[in-house]
């Protein structure tokens, strides 16, 4: 293998494994016993949702409790920003521009922070242990401000590890963060299903059930992923051989889904900043409203496909470039058959991109949502969904495809030295 391709792997293992090593350094002045115990009941609502995503940090309180999910709601914030508004969509096509618009993103990521770190900090003053001890063991004005300057760290952390990952390894170092933590928290889960089926809260039959519902769903995604829709490209190839005109037939690949995980990780970043805010809060209308954001709502699950619809066409739009593909088929003699070029090239595209986004939102809105209310059915305690196979599978894909890549690279690179 080659020698490069190896370092840029283990650069992405070793920033991964100090990811995992944060997961358990805990926020100070805090009762650990206490918060696990709690946790233990709240598996199936909005806190085995932020537990799922953040790797089984959030049951330790550690400092990287909040996840990378405050630097993806300000990403987020950004894009729309720059779709809204010219100078801001001009400036990040800019590099110096570039800059300072993942600068904006950094100190957006900051204010993000703090806010749902004292919101979680003043949640957890009314939280108590099964013999009636406080889960804080500082007084409240220390514990705040200690658990704010933690947390801000931790994720500060995570997003120049992510950024790392992205520079000097594999992948896209954002969405391996939240993958490794979903996968970390697989052995915990196996366990737990193992207790209990022996125990008899779990039947034998509910546990094929899942498997075969998780390996439905893994199938799926894969098959729609893989999935692209080909537009056959023509090129006018003069050549002098007996005088006659030759054309070189290529194509454009336009995936089913073009916005790939973006659009669940997005909508999960989402509605997790308001129901982080909102837990802490002990008004019966807050409440109420936390209540209905509730992962084991209907309407949690209703909000999930409608963002996850929007952020797939939202991000397509990004993305996808139909007059950019369009100048360039024509500055360099290509066209497709049966369509004229210029203009009515771009919108062929943008209508096929549509349609093909169009069937892509559908399917991850239903991967995202579906499978957790089918597991819901079946009375499992504990928070399982499709969002987290769909992440998993989605990534584990990407990955694979930049490896691929750079094996690619790497073999034409030898060849190229070889034949100078």
């Amino acid at each position: 293998m080659n020698k490069n391709l190896v370092n840029k792997i283990l650069i992405t293992i070793g920033f991964l494994f100090i990811y995992r090593l944060l997961a358990y350094v805990p926020v100070p002045g805090v009762d650990a016993a206490v918060i696990a115990s709690f946790f233990d009941s709240h598996q199936s609502d909005a806190l085995g949702l932020f537990n799922m995503f953040s790797g089984n940090a959030v049951e330790r309180l550690s400092i990287i409790s909040l996840g990378i999910m405050p630097y993806i709601t300000a990403s987020i914030i950004m894009e729309l920003l720059a779709a809204t508004f010219p100078t801001l969509g001009q400036m990040k096509k800019e590099r110096d521009g570039m800059v300072k618009y993942m600068q904006i993103i950094r100190y957006a990521t900051i204010v993000i922070t703090i806010i749902q770190a004292i919101g979680v900090s003043v949640g957890l003053q009314s939280l108590t242990g099964p013999t009636g001890n406080s889960a804080i063991l500082a007084d409240q004005n220390t514990f705040i401000l200690l658990s704010a300057i933690s947390m801000l760290a931790g994720t500060m952390l995570l997003m120049w590890i992510g950024e790392q990952i992205t520079q000097s390894g594999i992948g896209n170092g954002i969405s391996l963060i939240i993958f490794a933590g979903i996968v970390s928290a697989i052995p915990s889960a196996i366990g737990q299903t193992i207790t209990m089926v022996n125990s008899g809260a779990m039947s034998f039959i509910t546990v094929i059930a899942i498997l075969a519902l998780i390996l439905s769903t893994v199938a799926i995604i894969i098959y729609v992923e893989l999935g692209e829709r080909r537009i056959p490209i023509t090129y006018a190839k003069k050549t002098m051989m007996q005088n006659q005109d030759k054309r070189v037939m290529n194509y454009i690949p336009i995936k089913v889904n073009l916005a790939g995980v973006i659009p669940v990780i997005f909508a999960s970043a989402i509605l997790m900043f308001p129901m982080t805010v909102l837990s802490s809060s002990t008004n019966p209308t807050i409440q109420g409203i936390a209540d209905l954001l509730n992962p084991n709502s209907y309407f949690f699950n209703f909000l999930t496909f409608a963002f996850v619809i929007f952020f797939a066409f939202f991000y397509a739009s990004i993305t996808f470039n139909a007059k950019d593909i369009s100048d360039n088929l024509k500055r360099q003699g290509g066209f497709i058959p049966g369509i004229r070029t210029g203009n009515a090239t771009k919108e062929f595209l943008n209508e096929t991109a549509s349609r093909l986004t169009f069937t892509g939102a559908l399917y991850l809105g239903l991967v995202a949502t579906l499978p957790f209310m089918i597991i819901k059915g079946m009375g499992v305690p504990f928070f399982f969904g499709g969002t987290a196979v769909l992440i998993v599978v989605q990534v584990a894909l990407d990955t694979m495809r930049k490896v691929e890549a750079q094996i690619y690279s790497s073999k034409y690179e030898t060849l190229s030295a070889v034949g100078l």
